[in-house]
């Protein structure tokens, strides 16, 4: 058996840092009625997107989380897109 190693990859830039959504709009708190805020975290079918692709912090993902369930609840905003509905 060899015991050559393989030459470490050295990485030629450093990870681009992605801003915030929230910090980018100054947000202190997000509010279930602000639609247009709330919009920017749900996919076209009508699922909370994660952290990973959003850039926003684990706080700001539970509030963010909490402010669409509680619009879901009030019907401010759908559980599900209109396309994904069944018509039955």
């Amino acid at each position: 058996m060899s015991t050559a190693r393989r030459p470490r990859t050295v990485p030629t830039a450093p990870a681009k840092r992605r801003s915030s959504p929230l910090l980018g709009a100054e947000v202190r708190a997000v509010d279930y009625k602000d639609l247009t805020l709330l919009r920017r975290f749900i996919s076209d079918r009508g699922k909370i997107r994660s952290r990973r692709v959003t850039g926003i912090t684990p706080q700001q993902q539970r509030m963010v989380t909490r402010a669409i369930k509680t619009a879901r609840e009030m019907a401010l905003l759908p559980s599900t897109s209109p396309q994904h509905r069944s018509t039955s």
